[in-house]
């Protein structure tokens, strides 16, 4: 290191060299390590996939999530179906009239009592044909609601929530392990030297 001639002006004298702060400047602080303020890098995606693909082959062959695979698809299917063959094509049956009757149940029930005797009073034959026109109506709109429905809301599988748990938990090894130091002369983990550095912080 290169020393700064003293002279009798105390403003020359306390200011260091080039040298000196380059020196300062590239010194480590006291009491820490490149591998204390190393942040913690993203697991490359590659490594990412192809550990979650080797968890889920894993799991498959397990039966409790077997079992619970055949149930969450189910009952996923069920409210599916029943949303939209159940309750959809009942609502619009009766939503469509009251706003076509300007949200009056008297006048809707008046409009469609003549309907309902038009009905009774036909042959079986128009009376087929009207069943099999609101069979139609009925199974159109609760198709159309349930692609929807399942287009908008898709499956989730337990494996996938298995695998979701266990890559969490693989990206916080991974991280972990990136704050390390990788060459010789460094503190590893868990050493005295490494645990007194973290204290004196």
């Amino acid at each position: 290191m290169v020393t700064s001639v003293s002279n009798n002006n105390p403003a020359t004298s306390a200011r260091p060299t080039f040298e000196e702060a380059r020196d300062l400047r590239a010194r480590p602080r006291p009491g820490r390590h490149k591998w204390w303020r190393r942040r913690p890098q993203p697991p490359v995606l590659e490594a990412y996939w192809v550990e979650r693909k080797r968890y889920l082959e894993k799991i498959k062959g397990i039966p409790e999530l077997r079992r619970r695979y055949v149930q969450a698809v189910a009952i996923y299917l069920l409210r599916r179906f029943m949303w939209s063959f159940g309750f959809i094509p009942v609502f619009l049956a009766f939503w469509l009239p009251l706003v076509f009757s300007r949200f009056n149940p008297v006048a809707m029930v008046n409009s469609a009592l003549p309907q309902l005797q038009a009905f009774v009073d036909s042959t079986p034959q128009m009376q087929s044909n009207t069943l099999d026109t609101l069979l139609i109506a009925w199974l159109s709109v609760g198709l159309i609601f349930a692609l929807f429905d399942l287009v908008l809301t898709p499956f989730k599988s337990p494996y996938q929530y298995e695998a979701d748990v266990h890559m969490r938990a693989w990206e916080e090894i991974q991280n972990d392990l990136a704050q390390w130091p990788e060459s010789e002369g460094e503190p590893e983990p868990g050493s005295t030297e490494a645990a007194r550095e973290q204290n004196s912080d």
